[in-house]
């Protein structure tokens, strides 16, 4: 019987070489792979090696290799067709059924495989052609070269309607095979189908063996929408099962010994031109757990590289959730959280191999995103919510099915409990805590970055900081600056709510041929009458010249980004700060000490940088009560 590639792809998705091995040879983990006893010759020394990423055993002594299908032949003495069938029932899939609809279906899935090919040929003919002329220029503007559009195989598809469809008829390609490949749009209500993809740049997604099973493409006109888009869900693509750029991947995940897992299509294609070609993505969807275990196919600790935003932060959540009942020893995941407001690719063109790297190497365990988790899910200033806490923790740890790591978990969680709580200290905690009070700390607690900015501890800080009002003043006096800056305003995090508030007004009010006057009137129509006021009386900023409504709208945007940067520095060297007072609590020794002075050093250099900018203005002699 001719088995489809399919069917033999799918068994071994779903069987590691190393569980069909481990059933015959007794395998300890050696590095990156496995290793044993020769099954085929007594021997004293290993010579026998299972690597999953590959798929393949290596038997050295006996000069044997190859997939499961072959070690269970070679084991078993059985055939090919006998060896499927058994591996076919281990990995829970159906034997096909030789029929002359299962001949027909098979026939149609390697037909539409061939039309993807012709598609993803004339994307890339498309691209380099007159009409890519505009996508061309959007990958120069984002930093992709020819390099990498090659090896991406990246493409265009046109604006008009049937470009792809008459191409396709052109080859004797039949519409029924681009329909089910779903490279057209079709339904009841349509008459004739057409491009599923228009005026899009195009992203092909391929299967693990290479083959272009789908699209993603990206709209470049700024009112279409979405933004992004898929193929849909046919016969050869379920996007929940797959992840881009999975082919090109797996060598080097396998090289790296581990993978890193990221959220777009760009994103991919800078990290593998900054060096890191062990990158994959979701296909627009959150972790699914087949996801997670094609991961785990390529490394035992993926990372997870999520943008530096608040919807990536409630990404990596999900993710987690996903994989809670999922890990086990030798399976979990890492969480790599990036500089807030920067995505993968921003980093990479920005900051280069170091930067990704540093934030890669900062990765944090599952369980430590899980505690953070949780301690940010609500307030934690009365009993019944610290309880409530717990038992969040115990509910979350009982999701892992494998008992010695769910018992694990429950231990570290309750060791962080009680750093959290001040009670019951590990061993070695109160000697960390005496340390930290010598070194100038007030009191042991040894709190993450990230519980320092739940209520319980943020209460103290709600008063505005000068540098903020200086910013609302700026783009107060100045109206314009608010487009220019949009996106890095939106990102900003404010001490107290009202800042945000009127940061959020101004976004959503100020236009470049707004005058400060007319601006502060829609304002207070909001309800922002008193806090402008307020603004204004602020001694801090009142004699700033570049605050002045009068003063030239380049020395605002240039004072404002130095406000902008600053801020954006403070707020990083901070929670560096909070991270190396809880590094030295808990491992009091002289390098962690060094870190936090460092940071402290670098603290008081910011401040003094800060003071040198506003003394100037200060030094000018020129007051000015409007803001």
């Amino acid at each position: 019987m001719k088995f489809p590639p399919s069917f033999l792809d799918e068994i071994r998705a779903r069987l590691p070489m190393s569980e069909v091995a481990g059933q015959v040879v007794r395998l300890k983990k050696d590095g990156r792979e496995w290793k044993g006893l020769s099954p085929f010759n007594a021997e004293k020394t290993p010579s026998f090696y299972v690597n999953d990423q590959k798929g393949a055993f290596f038997d050295f002594s006996a000069g044997k290799n190859g997939d499961i299908f072959h070690f269970v032949m070679e084991t078993q003495g059985l055939g090919f067709p006998e060896a499927v069938e058994k591996l076919a029932a281990m990995a829970g899939v159906p034997m096909p059924v030789e029929t002359p609809e299962a001949r027909a279906e098979e026939k149609r899935r390697a037909t539409a495989l061939e039309a993807l090919e012709m598609a993803a040929d004339f994307f890339e003919r498309q691209l380099r052609g007159a009409a890519g002329a505009r996508a061309r220029a959007y990958l120069t503007e984002r930093g992709l070269n020819a390099e990498a559009r090659e090896k991406f195989r990246l493409g265009f598809a046109p604006s008009e309607k049937f470009a792809l469809r008459d191409f396709l008829a052109g080859k004797g390609c039949l519409a029924e095979t681009m329909i089910e490949a779903g490279l057209l749009t079709h339904g009841p209500d349509i008459a004739v189908p057409y491009d599923f993809f228009r005026d899009r740049l195009m992203f092909p997604i391929c299967d693990r063996s290479g083959r272009v099973i789908a699209f993603g493409g990206r709209a470049l006109a700024k009112d279409i929408q979405p933004k992004y888009k898929n193929t849909a869900e046919t016969p050869l693509f379920h996007k929940g099962r797959n992840l881009y750029n999975l082919h090109n991947a797996r060598k080097a995940a396998h090289e790296r010994g581990t993978v890193v897992a990221v959220e777009g299509y760009v994103d991919v294609i800078s990290l593998d031109s900054a060096g890191f070609s062990h990158a994959v993505a979701g296909l627009g969807t959150a972790l699914t757990p087949e996801q997670c275990e094609l991961l785990w196919k390529m490394a035992e600790e993926p990372i997870l590289c999520f943008d530096g935003d608040r919807a990536g932060r409630k990404a990596a959540f999900r993710a987690l959730e996903t994989a809670l009942p999922l890990i086990a020893p030798g399976r979990s995941l890492r969480f790599a959280l990036l500089p807030e407001g920067q995505d993968p690719d921003d980093l990479a063109r920005a900051g280069g191999r170091d930067a990704v790297k540093t934030v890669l190497d900062q990765a944090k365990p599952l369980v430590e995103m899980l505690f953070l988790r949780e301690v940010e899910a609500q307030p934690l200033d009365t009993p019944e919510r610290r309880a409530g806490l717990e038992r969040r923790l115990r509910e979350a740890a009982g999701q892992i099915r494998d008992e010695s790591l769910r018992r694990h978990y429950l231990d570290d969680l309750r060791e962080r409990l009680a750093v959290l709580f001040g009670r019951g200290r590990p061993a070695g905690f109160s000697r960390g805590a005496r340390f930290a009070r010598e070194s100038g700390r007030r009191g042991p607690l040894a709190v993450s970055s990230a519980l320092l900015q739940t209520n319980l501890f943020a209460a103290p800080r709600e008063a505005p900081a000068p540098r903020e009002n200086l910013i609302l003043a700026l783009l107060l006096n100045h109206p314009g600056l608010v487009a220019r800056h949009s996106e890095e305003i939106a990102r900003l995090e404010f001490v107290g709510a009202s800042g945000e508030r009127l940061r959020d007004a101004l976004l959503g009010l100020a236009e470049p041929d707004h005058s400060p006057h007319d601006l502060r009137a829609l304002l207070a129509a909001r309800g922002f009458g008193a806090q402008i006021e307020a603004l204004a009386r602020d001694a801090t900023i009142s004699t700033l010249w570049c605050a002045r409504p009068d003063a030239h709208e380049d020395d605002a945007d240039y004072s404002l980004s130095q406000a902008l940067t600053l801020h954006r520095r403070q707020r990083e060297l901070n929670r560096e700060l909070r991270q190396a007072e809880t590094l030295l609590a808990r491992d009091p020794s002289e390098a962690n000490n060094a870190i936090l002075a460092d940071i402290r050093a670098q603290l008081s250099a910011l401040e003094g940088v800060e003071a040198m900018i506003e003394g100037f203005g200060a030094r000018s002699g020129r007051e000015d009560k409007s803001v």
